[in-house]
């Protein structure tokens, strides 16, 4: 439930509401608070639908018991053993490793494909079933699963030459964690394998050291910081059965990035998303497998930047006539229509609203049914459907809810949802393609919920300084708020481009419930450039991170300060890697709105972060010196008069200890207090009892400094 709120007579009424309407209800028991009982009776699951079995067939798990739902009539019934065998293609095939050797199950057969001491890494199956490929000492191999016939694709691998596995730069920034450093693909007829192959000699190294052992540990990692040297890539095309490779008609040595390339359905044509390195620049090239020439298939220039790690940019049609490519040029991400010679057709979708998703295409009906944040409100999903010429759009979604779960049938003809917002619990139904419910399939209010007093949240916009955003925030308000009082608030953001936090979503905890009893407002809030106002909101953060973020946060603080009973002494914002940077920002640049802060992980100079990402948003110091002036939170230590915890993991191989050394000595040349933990083995975020110790070093700042009282006992893990 969205709630625009301008005076603070409307807060005034919300506290009395809040006042009478819990009067009479119980509060949670300290089990629920602090044992993971606080959903017990209150919240229930909802059932889970596993998968279609056809399309208009689905099977639904409900409380361990399986359940057929015919989509069509909407009736239900258990589910049988025919019901939930899953029909067995030809051969179902899937490679693993164990032991450092290579394995593949066929069906139930295990069966082995390497027997040396060296690692595979990435074993990936070829599309025909018949190969394995994969990397082994920075070296690109395949496995002829017949003949168990290992061929070693490239010869020159080492510590700096990496075939088919991805530099971290790459990995990290552009092709994804997900992929684990595997940069290699096989085109789809099993006859070529596109494969990456980065130098990382002129990479500058980073070392990182733990205090393991008698003798330390020592890492190196080749990490190219703002303005360092790159690695040097080329993109090879070879044959699994070996040869030579076919280089594509790349200069290696240029200044350029690779994202993530696409073979053309029926392996005629690799396409190879080609960008300089200023990021403004995206040429698609057609490369010919077997010459390696290139030619220009499509291409986009934008005023900032364009994200190259968009990997789904390219969705290709069954029917081989064409493709839907995702572009965000006009300053919002929408679906166009090109032919398989990257001729524009149409735009499928147009307006001030961002697509996140294209779900399914009913070709032979020429329907795209896709995702977007709604055009009626940016902290809502919605589902979509138009007709692939642009025309007759229709919201299949409904009500005044998020939609944050899609689930398709496999020919497009129902979906099914799981909705919800701040103020209501998630359900879920079963819809048709026409946005008629056929079937409400779960509710997960429990039959408890009314009984309870539950501390109420909201989504509240504010309008932003310069009066053209309705900035977004989510605030969870403490029990029997007295209006006479001013409480403390803990924001929690991450605050990166196009990453915001905040929707219109239901969520509770046993946490969350208990700081809102001890008067603790929790509030999530989001910034212009977040991505609820597209690329065009985005694009305020080129050449200038942190400022615009900052300045949306601080007019936030000021609302609620002036409308939310805020007290100003005691206004704390939290968060971690990118939210680390905000807080420690806050602390220092903000610090006459900002009192307390606990930043983890943090990015403190953008000089000391890698290429690829800080280079997208903030150009390079040569060209942009008083950016990365204006935007490190050393130029504003000066200011630093609150309270700061900083964090950060030893072996943190994203966001360097580096970045936290550097604050941490300049606030002691200025003999500013703070407080400072270091997690040993820790990298960019730990788990176990560290994690356990973290949560608790947070649990303690927030009663010290915000509650102003003793940590209850068990609070702390």
């Amino acid at each position: 439930m969205i709630q625009i709120v301008k005076t603070s007579l409307a807060s005034l009424a919300f506290f009395a509401f809040c006042s009478t309407a819990t009067a009479q209800q119980k509060q949670l028991t300290d089990d629920q608070y602090f044992k993971g009982g606080a959903l017990k009776g209150i919240i229930q699951p909802l059932p889970t639908a596993t998968r279609w079995i056809d399309n208009s067939h689905v099977i639904l798990l409900r409380n361990g018991k399986s359940f057929l739902l015919d989509a069509k009539t909407g009736l239900e019934k258990e589910a049988t053993e025919a019901d939930l065998k899953v029909e067995k293609v030809k051969v179902t095939a899937r490679p693993f490793t164990k032991a450092k050797d290579l394995f593949i199950k066929i069906d139930d057969k295990e069966i082995q494909l390497t027997t040396d001491t060296l690692a595979e890494v990435n074993p990936t199956l070829s599309p025909d079933g018949n190969y394995v490929a994969y990397t082994k000492l920075n070296d690109l191999y395949t496995v002829n699963i017949a003949t168990k016939k290992e061929t070693r694709l490239t010869n020159d691998g080492s510590d700096v030459i990496l075939n088919g596995y991805s530099s971290w730069v790459y990995m990290e920034e552009i092709l994804g964690r997900a992929t684990a450093h595997k940069a290699f693909w096989w085109s789809p007829d099993s006859k070529k394998i596109a494969y990456f192959r980065s130098d990382d000699t002129k990479v500058p190294v980073f070392t990182i050291t733990d205090g393991t052992g008698q003798h330390g540990l020592v890492e190196q990692e080749r990490y190219p910081k703002v303005g360092d040297p790159n690695p040097e890539v080329r993109v090879g095309i070879v044959s699994p059965d070996g040869g030579a490779t076919t280089w594509s008609d790349f200069h290696a040595n240029d200044d350029q990035y690779f994202g993530m390339p696409y073979w053309k359905p029926d392996g005629s044509a690799l396409l190879v998303q080609w960008m300089n390195r200023l990021q403004d620049n995206l040429v698609i090239y057609e490369v010919n497998p077997a010459t390696g020439a290139k030619k220009e298939f499509y291409k986009e220039t934008q005023k900032t930047w364009i994200d190259l790690d968009d990997n789904d940019r390219i969705s290709f049609l069954n029917s081989g006539k064409g493709f839907l490519l995702m572009s965000d040029a006009t300053g919002w991400k929408h679906i166009y229509r090109y032919d398989m010679n990257g001729k524009l057709l149409n735009a499928v979708t147009s307006g001030k609203y961002t697509v996140t998703d294209v779900n399914y295409v009913d070709e032979q009906k020429g329907i795209v049914y896709f995702t977007a944040r709604s055009r009626e409100n940016t902290a809502h999903r919605d589902y979509y459907r138009v007709n692939i010429d642009g025309k007759k759009l229709q919201r299949l979604s409904f009500g005044d809810f998020n939609h944050g779960m899609i689930n398709v049938s496999p020919d497009g003809s129902y979906f099914i949802t799981a909705y919800n917002n701040v103020a209501t619990p998630t359900k879920m139904s079963l819809v048709d393609n026409k946005g008629k419910i056929i079937k409400e399939l779960g509710d997960s209010k429990g039959e408890d919920f009314g009984n309870y007093q539950l501390a109420k949240t909201e989504l509240i916009r504010v309008k932003s300084d310069d009066g053209l955003y309705d900035l977004p925030m989510r605030v969870t308000w403490p029990l029997n708020m007295d209006p006479s009082k001013k409480y403390p608030v803990l924001i929690s953001i991450y605050g990166g481009p196009n990453a915001g936090t905040v929707m219109d979503t239901w969520g509770i905890s046993g946490n969350q419930q208990f700081y809102a009893k001890e008067g603790l407002i929790q509030v999530a809030m989001d910034h212009r450039a977040s991505g609820h106002f597209g690329k065009e909101g985005v694009n305020y953060m080129y050449h200038n991170l942190g400022y615009w973020e900052m300045k949306d946060y601080s007019t936030m603080v000021k609302w609620l300060i002036a409308n939310g009973s805020v007290d100003p002494k005691r206004v704390a914002i939290t968060g971690f890697s990118y939210g680390g940077y905000m807080s420690s920002y806050a602390l220092t640049y903000a610090s006459d709105v900002f009192t307390y802060g606990m930043a983890g992980g943090s990015v403190i100079d953008w000089t000391l972060y890698d290429s690829h990402y800080t280079e997208r948003f903030m150009g390079t110091p040569a060209n942009n010196p008083e950016g990365y002036k204006t935007s490190s939170v050393l130029s504003y230590v000066d200011r630093y008069k609150g309270g700061l915890q900083i964090v950060h993991g030893v072996i943190d191989d994203n966001v360097h200890l580096q970045n936290s050394i550097q604050l941490i000595s300049k606030l002691q040349d200025q003999k500013k207090d703070f407080e400072f933990m270091m997690y040993p083995g820790g990298r960019h975020g730990w788990g176990g009892n560290k994690g356990l110790h973290f949560q608790n070093l947070k649990t303690k700042f927030i009663y010290k400094n915000l509650l102003q009282k003793e940590v209850p006992a068990g609070l702390l893990r």
